[in-house]
């Protein structure tokens, strides 16, 4: 449940086990319990990316008790803001929701060529400065 003195956020992407976890993962890691941070799926997996996982440790943030999960209709109203990370992730707003829904547009570095730990880093680390400037966005409005 949000806590209406902090502001919130809920990460989605289609199958809830990497990016979208990489993304509730690096904001729980930055903002401590300043913000409230969810993440979800459209079409949940089965279990994490172990990569993404792997990816998020190595900079000391953690998966802990996360695993794969829908997105919660209710939850949606309540947070103040909705992202939608990657291009396939298709979300539409719901009657009586509070918060915007921006989409946040990833850089592939497999396109490139770059595949395993090193990919998975770039993934983090574009992650990781996006939920910085989330961070400052929604603490500022809160004020």
């Amino acid at each position: 449940m949000t806590n209406p003195t902090r502001p919130s956020v809920l990460f989605v992407c289609v199958k809830n086990a990497g990016k979208s976890q990489m993304a509730a993962a690096l904001m729980r890691q930055a903002c401590r319990d300043a913000i409230e941070v969810h993440s979800a799926g459209t079409r949940p997996g089965s279990a994490l990316n172990a990569a993404s996982r792997g990816s998020v440790e190595r900079v000391g943030g953690s998966f802990e008790g996360e695993f794969p999960k829908a997105i919660d209709a209710e939850l949606l109203r309540r947070v103040d803001r909705v992202v939608l990370i990657g291009a396939e992730a298709q979300l539409a707003p719901v009657e009586g929701m509070r918060g915007t829904i921006e989409r946040w547009t990833t850089e592939e570095p497999s396109l490139r060529g770059i595949e395993g730990d090193q990919r998975m880093d770039l993934i983090r680390d574009d992650l990781a400065a996006r939920t910085l400037e989330l961070q400052s966005d929604l603490l500022a409005a809160s004020e």
